[in-house]
């Protein structure tokens, strides 16, 4: 099991010094990723129009103040963004953090940002299909033909390439999800954000549905990740909640240290609590398998 953590940028995105601190205890602490989330732009009062830092950007920063933690996007919404320009991202930050980038991607939900970027929200699940074999195809080769739609690479590519292909997960819980994280990826983000006593039975069901799509069985070394919310739950239940989550197949738990959900306000809060739900975690579960 790798258990890393959820970047909580809602509450201290804002501070360059407190993204910094949260980071770096991260890593310190053995936790084995950040993940984080993307919203471009947003409406007031909604979702999406909190405050976000761009993944990307983000973590290239990250990737020069860390040495050794993943840095995990859990998801970045692809259908939105630039084909050539997302594969280009993705490989520098895969270049300056030395091959740590594990690359969560997902269709999204708003369609007030598809229209901000100029792209069409009905067709958004046919459109990530096509581009994440675009990517790949630009990530193997400095001279290469794609097309995504008017988006038109002929003869030309990136430069500087990665130096591996980048490993891609999918995010979603809806047969095309499904089909598409067995057939275009290595690994599926469940989005279950409870904990296990909550979430299990949704859980069971939904990863039999990401079975069936794979025809009655996983890829080989195919990963499954979930989220856990440690406050609300018993320190003294946390190292169980990790097998039992184990026992059902999952390869990695993302930690969230915030409780500011999509139905919930933003509670602002001190960086040093959210450090200090990393560490009492630490302490419990010490196997973070980083």
């Amino acid at each position: 099991m790798r258990i890393g953590v959820v970047f909580p940028s809602n509450e201290i995105g804002g501070d360059t010094g407190a993204v910094r601190a949260f980071a770096q205890a991260a890593e310190s602490l053995g936790y084995a990723h950040i993940e984080a989330f993307d919203h471009v732009v947003g409406q007031p009062g909604d979702y999406a129009g909190r405050l976000w830092r761009e993944p990307f950007v983000l973590f290239g920063y990250l990737a020069a103040i860390t040495t050794r933690i993943e840095l995990a996007t859990g998801i970045i919404i692809l259908p939105q963004r630039q084909t050539a320009l997302a594969a280009k991202q993705a490989a520098e930050v895969d270049l300056w953090s030395d091959g740590r980038l594990r690359l969560g991607l997902g269709v999204g939900w708003n369609a007030f940002e598809f229209e901000a970027l100029d792209q069409d929200f009905t067709r958004r699940g046919k459109r990530m299909d096509a581009q994440i074999e675009a990517m790949r195809t630009l990530w193997s080769a400095s001279v290469v033909d794609v097309e995504v739609g008017a988006e038109i690479v002929k003869g030309g590519g990136i430069d500087p390439l990665p130096r591996r292909q980048i490993p891609i997960w999918i995010g979603g819980r809806s047969a095309a999800a499904y089909k598409r994280a067995v057939t275009l990826g290595q690994g599926w983000l469940s989005n279950f954000q409870d904990h296990l006593a909550n979430d299990r039975e949704a859980f069971i069901a939904a990863k039999a549905a990401l079975v069936a799509a794979a025809g009655g069985s996983l890829p080989s070394g195919f990963g499954i990740e979930t989220w856990t919310s440690p406050a609300r739950t018993s320190p003294d239940t946390w190292a169980a909640e990790v097998a039992g989550w184990a026992d059902l197949g999952v390869t990695h738990i993302s930690l969230r240290t915030d409780e500011s959900r999509r139905d919930q306000p933003v509670r602002p809060s001190s960086v040093d609590l959210h450090i200090d739900l990393l560490t009492r975690y630490a302490a419990a579960v010490p196997n973070l398998g980083g």
